[in-house]
């Protein structure tokens, strides 16, 4: 089954949920703001997509972020400040099988179902 993370409240991922229910696709919403996160599992994203996908640099989160970290990013830092600001993950983050895709595009959910 595929497991949808994100926010209940972001529009992009309200998009997403409204594909997969008009597409009939069986999936699992996990909140992330409300049900938290692990480093492990951004580590299994990553093994589908890069840091750089997955950390969202356009959200309000990252603007009003005052992090030394962010001037000398790498993975690592990433995944320390995704944890840290769920909000700062690209969403949604899709996940079936071993497979993970980033962000919503009606083409790209047609190919991943």
């Amino acid at each position: 089954m595929m497991i949808l993370y994100g926010i209940k409240n972001c529009d992009t991922v309200k998009k997403a949920k409204r594909w997969l229910d008009s597409h009939s696709i069986d999936y699992q919403f996990h909140d992330f703001r409300q049900q938290g996160l692990d480093e492990n599992t951004i580590r299994q994203w990553l093994q589908s997509v890069d840091w750089e996908t997955l950390l969202n640099k356009r959200g309000t989160t990252w603007r009003k972020l005052d992090d030394p970290r962010k001037e000398s990013l790498d993975e690592n830092t990433a995944v320390e400040l995704m944890l840290e600001n769920p909000t700062l993950i690209k969403r949604p983050v899709a996940v079936s099988n071993s497979t993970t895709i980033v962000g919503f595009n009606d083409d790209v959910y047609q190919q991943f179902i």
